[in-house]
């Protein structure tokens, strides 16, 4: 299996590289190399610099162009870097020529990712998703670096006729691949005979970006203790809870946090993970406002949503961290157009949220502000689910 790339007591330097290009604005790519760093830092590692270049496409060879990357290759060389990391997916290809110009370890926006889900890999189930979301990654990207993986299998008759090392490696960790799969598939009919043994009660699921607080709010409505960290991706597997708002009992799930450009073979792995969103009653989709691009943010959470088949549910928008929220408050005097960095809490709460068909609430979570505000409108929403699955029930309100 890949190792981390770094440990607490030897975090590696690296370097961040990204482009700007027709579809990627200079804005947009400064944008994702934040969250790429804020990626490298939970990975434990330390960003050093960042190497930007405007080009019309990602160069099919480099990524970047020559003449950028020997002055990338120059720094890497004069600083000691140990890893340049790219804001993209890179082919295996490009990864082995960026190699032999670097000399130091390469990694793309979905190694490091898939590296992240490693280290917060706590249950054997998250295990199983990973190491398979792992191979399926390193598959089309195999070098000679995996010619150890031979060892891993013996006897006689393995290898056929003229067979190199590296499709050796290949079929292996085809092998490798099926059995993980066979064993999520286990371990999938296991969860769903879990949640089928839940009974009917009705299923609210916590969604959103990752880092926005689902976590702090799971532990504040199930008053339960619950992992949450100031880092991406801290919660990997699926925490439930039975909450009881007034006398109204339902079921609060935790899930994974979306991000941008989340590889698709980690959606494809956690899909009993995202069985949770999918077989959920109501949605409450967490946003964190305080964040300068939390409406691209609320698009990746809306858009994936739809590709794993949960994008007709019911849900309550609710914008988190308003103790956070911070504007640029215009000068009187300024005659210039308000932009939406002028905006209030109050002007956005003018704005589509409120005027949307979905129930929407902003609170801060950390400081409990509208948590009862909250409450309420989580306790109308299920009970009018509740009372149209069990119409007899009415003692219950």
């Amino acid at each position: 299996m890949p190792k981390n790339i770094s440990t607490a007591k030897n975090a590696e330097k690296a370097i961040l590289i990204g482009l700007i290009t027709k579809e990627q604005t200079a804005e947009k790519s400064h944008e994702y190399l934040n969250e790429l760093s804020f990626l490298v830092s939970t990975a434990g590692a330390i960003e050093v610099k960042r190497f930007v270049q405007r080009l019309e496409r990602a160069d099919h060879q480099y990524f970047v162009g020559s003449g950028k990357l020997e002055e990338i290759q120059a720094y890497v060389e004069a600083e000691g870097i140990d890893v340049a990391i790219f804001d993209d997916e890179l082919g295996g290809s490009q990864i082995r020529n960026i190699e032999k110009v670097l000399k130091c370890k390469i990694l793309d926006r979905t190694n490091l990712i898939l590296d992240i889900f490693a280290q917060r890999a706590q249950t054997a189930h998250a295990k199983v998703q990973v190491e398979l979301a792992q191979y399926q990654y390193l598959l089309p990207r195999l070098t000679r670096m995996w010619t150890h993986l031979e060892r891993q299998r013996g006897g006689i008759g393995l290898r056929g006729p003229g067979e190199t090392e590296i499709e050796t490696d290949r079929r292996i960790i085809r092998h490798r691949i099926a059995l993980l799969k066979t064993r999520l598939t286990d371990i999938d009919q296991q969860m769903t005979t879990q949640r089928q043994n839940r009974g009917n009660m009705v299923r609210v699921a916590l969604v959103g970006y990752t880092n926005v607080g689902k976590s702090t709010l799971m532990n504040l409505l199930s008053k339960s203790e619950v992992f949450a960290e100031n880092k991406l991706f801290a919660t990997l597997d699926t925490t439930v809870r039975k909450v009881v708002i007034d006398n109204l009992p339902f079921l609060l799930s935790d899930t994974v946090g979306f991000i941008r450009k989340l590889p698709h073979g980690l959606v494809e792995s956690f899909k009993s993970t995202l069985d949770e969103v999918r077989e959920a009653d109501l949605l409450i989709h967490l946003v964190d406002i305080s964040h300068p691009e939390f409406e691209d943010q609320i698009q990746v959470v809306t858009k994936t949503l739809t590709e794993i088949g949960a994008g007709d549910k019911p849900v309550i928008m609710v914008f988190n961290k308003i103790d956070a929220y911070t504007y640029d408050e215009k000068d009187p005097d300024d005659l210039s157009p308000i932009t939406k960095k002028n905006y209030t809490l109050a002007d956005w709460q003018e704005t589509w949220m409120s005027k949307d068909h979905m129930p929407a609430i902003f609170i801060s979570a950390t400081e409990k502000t509208h948590v009862t505000e909250l409450r309420e409108l989580l306790y109308e929403e299920v009970k009018n689910i509740h009372a149209i699955r069990y119409p007899y029930n009415d003692f219950l309100y």
